[in-house]
């Protein structure tokens, strides 16, 4: 399977504009042979808490029926970011559409950066399950920015759902670049499974987002990665074989002992 993540900078609460853009990419994406295009969190009204708050829609308007249609046309999936609203709440979700525009999966944030000035949690609602899906013999855990801080989410998905590749949504700010590194670097290597990061670029609500979007495979190894600063796209093949490799050389699941784990410490 041939995957492109996508790192963009949406324009705050201009969803024409974003899904246009989004647009582009997806085709940039199938030129490069890729069968599927991951983009940022919230990507189609940019990540600003003000502009969620105005432009958030349910799926059967806004950005999403748009992003379908780009699927079919063009005969690629798309995993994205969105703003969803479900009657008095806003969810920060992701939304997995399959080559034939059909919506195949979706997920909601379940972990809200709280810190000031961003303060997620006075603007969502979290989500309340995990959520995996299989991808052309792919097993593939959808995770949101934050999520890559709580490494239970990314093991109960590798354990409870066979989950081999995790896809990562984020708009993650430059004053922890090394941090979102270095976590996309462990989540693959503790897990011995592919991490496929899409985090935006551009200034939304004078936070700036620091790309360094990632493909990482089963090993650790960094197979294709972005700049800091700059609109690109990258692609990388993913391979069943790199995930079996490694697993059969290092059994870390088999040797896991899961008895003594959630005890009190002595």
């Amino acid at each position: 399977m041939r995957i492109a993540s996508a790192q963009i900078a949406s324009v705050a609460g201009d969803i024409e504009a974003n899904v246009r853009k989004m647009g582009d990419f997806a085709v940039r994406a199938k030129e490069a042979g890729a069968d599927y295009v991951i983009f940022p969190e919230a990507a189609d009204t940019g990540y600003s808490m003000r502009a969620i708050r105005q432009y958030a829609t349910t799926f059967e308007e806004g950005a999403v029926p748009q992003l379908r249609e780009v699927a079919r046309t063009h005969a690629i999936g798309i995993i994205s970011g969105v703003a969803e609203r479900e009657e008095a709440a806003i969810y920060n979700s992701q939304v997995a559409i399959d080559r034939g525009g059909q919506i195949i999966a979706t997920y909601r944030k379940s972990h809200l950066f709280s810190p000031a000035p961003i303060e997620e949690h006075k603007c969502f609602t979290p989500g309340d399950r995990l959520m995996s899906i299989e991808l052309d013999g792919f097993q593939v855990g959808l995770t949101i920015c934050y999520d890559l801080r709580f490494p239970e989410v990314y093991r109960t998905l590798a354990c409870e759902s066979g989950a081999n590749v995790f896809l990562v949504s984020s708009a993650w700010p430059f004053p922890r670049v090394e941090h979102l590194r270095v976590l996309a670097l462990a989540r693959a290597i503790e897990n011995q499974s592919y991490v496929v990061l899409a985090n935006a670029v551009g200034i939304h609500d004078r936070i700036t987002s620091c790309g360094s979007s990632a493909i990482i495979d089963a090993y650790g190894v960094t197979v294709a990665s972005a700049s800091a600063d700059r609109e690109e796209l990258i692609v990388a093949d993913i391979s069943e074989e790199v995930v079996r490799s490694v697993r059969e050389r290092m059994g870390v699941f088999a040797h896991r002992r899961t008895e003594l784990y959630g005890k009190r410490c002595s």
